[in-house]
């Protein structure tokens, strides 16, 4: 039995999930696609054979035969996009983040549960083999007691000018660190209660003219006293760098890795080896599991592991992070999230 699935996006993200539903996905019947810019929908339901197209998602929201959608819209119109799916009675996978904006976080929250429509958040990290297996480890207590969290994000070029914009993305702390602040909480089992940012303009100074910056680190301390440091930055120019470890009382687990093939080139000018070039090289298999187990929830009636409160709980880290940075002070998650 295959889920009718609907796309909302058709941009660089909606074209990822294209791809993950067309071919990857044998669950699922990607039905309907819908974007409002007439050459990009043209070209997605051309190349992955879909046979229904919307320039406005509500009219594919109001299709019989969609009986999910995968939400891959602009940033910013997530949670207007969840609130009116779940409005039509269709489950909802979507990409991050729920909002940059907590009230918008729980309205998109109160209609999902209104409707009683199941809501998965695309972290997709969470599904990668490495990461899911040393949950599980912490789970059996290899490490024992979790006391500092320690994560690495790293773009191999910088983002567009008007994606970079907070308005359009919430800038680089919001956009990037969301999956770093996501994993904070899974894999140290604890809020995050304080942040504090130091981040500036060191590689890309066009990026301040729309008020971004391109590297940045965030410590963190956690409701449980354990502590934590994240480093974001988009001047990785030797590859796509993701990298996690968490230091327990016992023992430590890193995570991640930055060679992509197992192959070294040794001469007398030294040992070479490559990176990993992008995120779809290092996560593809991620993006199909998590919308594996996103349909399994649907089949089975069963809820979703990755729920739209986890995703408003690192907004909520986010926008605390990023006011750190702007005031130059520690801020209380809390002062964000009254």
């Amino acid at each position: 039995m295959a889920v009718k699935i609907g796309l909302i996006g058709a941009g660089r993200m909606g074209r990822v999930y294209a791809s993950t539903l067309a071919f990857s996905v044998s669950e699922v019947d990607l039905v309907a696609v819908a974007d409002p810019d007439r050459a990009a929908l043209a070209e997605v339901a051309d190349r992955y054979h879909i046979p229904s197209t919307y320039q406005d998602y509500r009219d594919l929201l109001g299709s019989q035969e969609v009986e999910a959608v995968v939400v891959a819209s602009p940033t910013g119109t997530h949670a207007e996009v969840i609130a009116a799916a779940a409005q039509a009675g269709k489950h909802i996978f979507s990409e991050k983040p729920l909002s940059q904006n907590l009230q918008r976080c729980d309205e998109a929250l109160k209609a999902v549960r209104q409707a009683g429509v199941k809501l998965q958040m695309g972290f997709m990290r969470r599904f990668d083999a490495p990461y899911a297996a040393a949950k599980q480890k912490i789970l059996d207590g290899v490490i024992g007691k979790p006391v500092m969290f320690k994560s690495t994000s790293r773009d191999p070029k910088r983002t567009s000018l008007e994606f970079a914009k907070r308005e359009n993305s919430g800038g680089l702390i919001l956009d990037m660190g969301v999956h770093d602040f996501d994993l904070a909480r899974w894999l140290m089992d604890s809020e995050v209660a304080r942040v504090h940012s130091e981040g500036a303009c060191l590689a890309f100074p066009e990026l301040k003219e729309v008020g971004d910056i391109d590297n940045v680190v965030i410590n963190l301390r956690f409701t449980n006293d354990a502590i934590g440091n994240i480093d974001l930055s988009r001047n990785a120019v030797y590859g796509y760098d993701i990298r996690t470890e968490v230091l327990g009382t016992d023992g430590s687990l890193w995570i991640g890795y930055l060679q992509q093939t197992p192959t070294l080139v040794l001469t007398r000018a030294g040992v070479m080896h490559d990176t990993v070039p992008y995120f779809m090289e290092r996560f593809g298999s991620a993006y199909a599991e998590q919308v594996r187990v996103f349909v399994k929830h649907i089949l089975e009636d069963t809820p979703p592991e990755v729920t739209g409160e986890d995703a408003r709980a690192a907004t909520a880290i986010g926008i605390a992070a990023t006011l750190s940075l702007d005031e130059g002070r520690p801020v209380q998650v809390r002062e964000v999230d009254l």
